[in-house]
């Protein structure tokens, strides 16, 4: 019965028991608390266990056959463009979001001093180029993108000569099929392991709830992120007039969905993301490989605007001046650029975007950020959230666009 249960319903059922083991367990067992971040960490790592061996392999044969038929540079410039495109289109939203419907202030309080924090970006190029290409293989599973440079180069060298490749192509093509299956195994038992993340993840709502001013901004950044799911984005999507409708594109990253949102971690949500892209949607697998590997590393529009809205939420916290068009300008320049940096930063990207702008920001909003500490494993989650669902939008849409999508799929979805 479980092998026949579709995979966002393991996932649903996993996070409601984790929900109520959470809001309970406090009460009732204050010394459970404890274990809970323990136990997010254990759950965290066994969602990123196969991410790099999938990734590798898959993007290796797809810049492989990608380069063969002609279309790599193309679909390369149609990702860097929705990339754009959906980073703009989000900060511009959520800024006007936050200025329509404005907070109330957040209490001030007292930090004995700021946290270090560093998008690390020269660390990051460096780091690029390891003394020895197959180090860059043995990764932690957080910074994925000299798996990606390696896979790239590793996927041009097997369009060398075909004649000594070919045996190589091949190895390398059912190594990636293989690391997908395997990871097809994780992603059935997710639901057990979401238990542990949504009972840590209503633990901390608990907390957060409690203060003053936090409750009305989740729910302003809980209402535009749904409504950027359930009608911006299907709105988007039907310019295509694609074959399958969008709200059948919701409907089938709803797993996806779920796993972002509780753990928090971008790396945690690919290779679910990968399935469901594949299995749901039918694409190809070079679009899949290629698009989830540059959007997981530059588009992090949704951690962006959430950072731009907590950022203002600050500012109107701080003073209560108004916001001249000059200052939203220079926002959302920045934060549009920082979140091009959040490479390193999988699992607390919208924070850390919102730290980094209060830093560089200046005028002394450099330690802002440390107003919504208690709220930042809610920035993150629904950053994440939105990270993901962007990043399935638009590797449906370049399936779509670059013809390498499976006509008639079955209604059946995983």
């Amino acid at each position: 019965m479980l092998n026949a249960m579709r995979i966002w319903v393991k996932l649903l059922i996993g996070s409601i028991l984790g929900i109520v083991l959470g809001s309970f367990l406090p009460s009732v067992y204050p010394g459970g608390v404890t274990l809970l971040p323990w136990l997010q960490d254990v759950a965290i790592r066994i969602g990123r266990y196969t991410v790099v061996p999938i990734l590798f392999f898959s993007l290796t044969i797809g810049v492989y056959e990608l380069r063969r038929d002609g279309g790599f540079w193309p679909l390369v410039l149609r990702t860097f463009l929705l990339i754009a495109g959906s980073t703009a289109l989000l900060i511009t939203v959520g800024i006007v979001a936050v200025l329509l419907f404005p907070p109330p202030h957040i209490p001030i309080l007292v930090e004995e001093q700021l946290n270090p924090v560093s998008l690390e970006t020269l660390e990051s190029i460096q780091a690029l180029f390891p003394p020895n290409m197959f180090s860059a293989l043995v990764s932690d599973g957080v910074y994925l993108v000299p798996v990606f440079v390696c896979a790239f180069f590793f996927g041009i060298g097997l369009s060398y000569d075909r004649s000594y490749t070919k045996s190589v192509i091949t190895l390398v093509d059912s190594l990636s099929r293989i690391f997908y299956h395997i990871g097809s195994f994780f992603s059935e038992i997710l639901g057990l392991i979401m238990i542990a993340l949504s009972a840590y993840w209503a633990v901390s709502y608990q907390e957060a709830a409690a203060g003053e001013g936090f409750r009305y901004v989740m729910i302003l950044l809980g209402v535009l992120s749904l409504v950027l799911i359930g009608i911006v984005m299907p709105l988007l999507l039907s310019l295509l007039k694609a074959e399958m409708k969008p709200s059948r594109v919701v409907y089938g990253v709803f797993g996806p969905a779920l796993a972002a949102f509780f753990s928090g971690d971008l790396n945690f949500s690919l290779p679910v993301l990968l399935r469901h892209s594949k299995e749901n949607f039918g694409v190809r697998r070079r679009v899949n490989a290629l698009g989830l590997s540059l959007f997981s590393t530059f588009g992090r529009a949704g951690s962006a605007m959430v950072a731009a809205v907590a950022f203002i939420v600050i500012i109107k916290s701080y003073s209560s001046l108004e916001i001249l068009p000059v200052h939203l300008v220079s926002l959302g320049l920045r934060i549009f650029l920082i979140s091009f940096f959040l490479a390193r930063h999988p699992g607390d990207g919208a924070y850390t975007a919102l730290a980094v702008l209060c830093l560089h920001y200046g005028q002394g909003y450099e330690g802002g950020y440390l107003l919504l500490k208690p709220l930042a494993f809610y920035l993150i989650a629904l950053g994440t959230l939105l990270d993901t669902l962007v990043t399935a939008f638009a590797v449906y849409a370049l399936a779509e666009m670059s013809g390498l999508r499976e006509r008639g799929r079955p209604g059946h979805f995983i």
